[in-house]
């Protein structure tokens, strides 16, 4: 197994998402990014959390895509 070292986290990234009970959900998602002693080379997950031009998950704004065209 490689060596890793934290190098910090990358930029938050904020979602408003389905309601739960009425109540609005908001998430703060933080990822950390982590360099491989031995090679240099960055790690870091790239989830595809958040539609692309808005704040909402993918899967919440294909839902809203389908209802309101």
């Amino acid at each position: 197994m490689a060596e890793l070292e934290s190098k910090g986290f990358l930029p938050e990234a904020s979602i408003q998402d389905f309601p739960i009970r009425g109540q609005k959900v908001a998430l703060r998602i933080k990822r950390r990014r982590w360099t491989v002693k031995k090679t240099g080379d960055i790690i870091s997950r790239d989830w595809d959390l958040v539609r692309k031009g808005t704040r909402m998950t993918t899967e919440f704004g294909l839902f809203l895509k389908g209802i309101f065209g």
